[in-house]
Parts: structure tokens; C-alpha cells; sequence
């Protein structure tokens, strides 16, 4: 029988009794869906998984998304791998806050993560509950963010100039680097959950502008939007163990990656999960 079982912080919770290396039935993919739309980001601890279990639990919750500047791993065209090496010295991967790919126009509704290496400290992962945030967002700071749209690009990150570029990272990541990174998106930094219906901040690393403002106030404001969605009152400090899957909703929450684990291998396998066209 399957246990939700709330975390004690601003989002996540842990999820037991499945077997998630079986198929499930549609009252169980409906009985943690549910959580996921709850709790934002669901923990199934002690899974042992292989690669075609890792994609048809994803597919429970959606088609496979695309990663466009991600590179699969070997043998499997929509697995990409989370990996950096126990030499390795720079830039810790995605150590800003950010939903994923919010910069395509269709962005991924989900994100979900299996543990294969883990050190035994450090690695942990973040999450900023982004519907918290905005409940606790003063008046007079609603007021200035409700009805401005953003601009997102990953051409920061991923284009031939960006910080994942050959020239600016080295490591066991795996990127397909491309100026197509410099295209831009634009959504509502305020907007409903498109299946609760709940208010929220979205985007966070992949903002560039403000759609109709001028550059240097668009840039003060989203800092100040990002100092925001920053705040401990809104954060749980996800803590990794070797078979553990994270299920995300890059629609609720922020993320980002810590180091504290220097000289020690760490490999995670990631999938997105694509949302509905219609919602956006």
C-alpha cells in the first residue's frame, strides 16, 4: 500500500510502499499524481531501477520532454546523466535556482531524478516552494510583479559564449552547446498552476529581461525577485541516497545544485516530463 508521508518543510514528500520497478496500476499513478500536485516534490527512497523503468515511470506523468542542450548517455536517446567526476575542481553544474528549461515555449511540467553514484556528504539539492513565496510576497511587492512578463533565455548556460561552453567548463557533463540557446521566451512571472489552479512565481535562472521595460529595471527588479524566491522560509534541503527517485514540478518549484562533495564521484540519470501544449 502506497504511504505519502509529508516532509517536514516547505514542499516535498516522502512516498513508500511501491515497487516503482513494477508497472503500477492506474488508482496507485493516480494516488502519488495527486501527491505530486500536494507536495511538489515527491522522494520514493530504495528503488532499483533500470534505464526502461526509469523512462516508463516518468511516462506515467506525461510524454518524455525534450533536453535540448543535454547529451543522452550512451546506449539511451532520452537519458541524460547528472555526472561529475572525483577530480574535478570547477563550476559546480546548475548551482543557480532555476525551473527547468523555462526558456522553451512549451516548458516541462516535471523533472525526475535516480541516484546512482552518491557521496555520503554533500550534493544535496534545493527546492524554493515558488507558490509560498508568492502568498508571502508583501502587497507593495505583488503589486510591481503580478502583471509583468519575462523574458527567458538559456544562452547564458548553453549557447558558445555561455558558461556550459567547451571553453568555460570542463567535466563528465555532456552538452549539446548551440547559439539556438539564444532564442527567447516569454511567460507571465505571476501565473496559475495549469492543473490546481494555484498562484505562483515561475522562472528563476533563465530570466533575462522584462518584456516591455527598460534593461537596467528589468534587471533591478529581477534581482530583487530572486533574493525573494532565495528566502530559507521557502526551501527543503533534499538529502541523496544511492537508488533514490526525485520527482519534481517544475511548475510549483525552483531548484538548484550544492557542492560539499570534493573528491568523490556523484551520477544522477534525469528525464523531463512534457506538459500539455494547451496550458500555455
Amino acid at each position: 500500500m502506497i504511504t505519502v508521508s509529508k516532509i517536514d518543510a516547505p514542499c516535498g514528500a516522502r512516498v513508500e510502499g511501491v515497487d516503482l520497478s513494477a508497472p503500477l496500476d492506474k488508482e496507485e499513478v493516480a494516488a502519488i499524481r495527486a501527491a505530486w500536485m500536494a507536495h511538489h516534490v515527491l522522494v520514493f527512497p530504495n528503488q532499483k531501477l533500470e534505464n526502461e523503468d526509469f523512462v516508463r515511470v516518468a511516462e506515467y506523468f506525461g510524454p518524455i520532454g525534450d533536453d535540448p542542450f543535454f547529451h543522452p548517455i550512451d546506449g539511451h536517446e532520452r537519458i541524460a546523466a547528472v555526472h561529475r567526476y572525483a577530480n574535478e575542481t570547477g563550476r559546480i553544474f546548475a548551482d543557480n535556482w532555476h525551473s527547468d528549461w523555462s526558456f522553451m515555449a512549451v516548458p516541462p511540467s516535471g523533472t525526475m531524478l535516480y541516484g546512482l553514484i552518491i557521496p555520503e556528504e554533500g550534493g544535496d539539492t534545493l527546492f524554493s516552494n515558488e507558490h509560498l513565496a508568492w502568498e508571502a510576497m508583501p502587497p507593495e511587492m505583488k503589486e510591481r510583479f503580478e502583471k509583468l512578463t519575462a523574458v527567458h533565455s538559456a544562452g547564458g548556460a548553453y549557447s558558445r559564449e555561455g558558461a556550459y561552453a567547451e571553453k568555460n567548463f570542463k567535466g563528465a557533463m555532456r552538452f549539446n552547446i548551440s547559439d539556438e540557446a539564444n532564442k527567447r521566451e516569454t511567460h507571465p512571472v505571476i501565473r496559475a498552476h495549469p492543473e490546481t489552479g494555484e498562484l505562483g512565481i515561475f522562472g528563476g535562472g533563465y530570466l533575462v529581461d522584462l518584456d516591455g521595460m527598460e534593461h537596467e529595471r528589468a534587471l533591478d527588479l529581477l534581482k530583487e525577485l530572486a533574493r525573494w524566491q532565495g528566502r530559507e522560509e521557502f526551501i527543503y534541503r533534499h538529502k541523496w541516497k544511492p537508488d533514490m527517485l526525485v520527482l519534481w514540478d517544475n511548475r510549483s518549484v525552483l531548484h538548484k545544485a550544492t557542492g560539499g562533495y570534493e573528491g568523490h564521484e556523484r551520477l544522477l540519470h534525469r528525464l523531463t516530463i512534457a506538459d500539455d501544449a494547451a496550458y500555455y
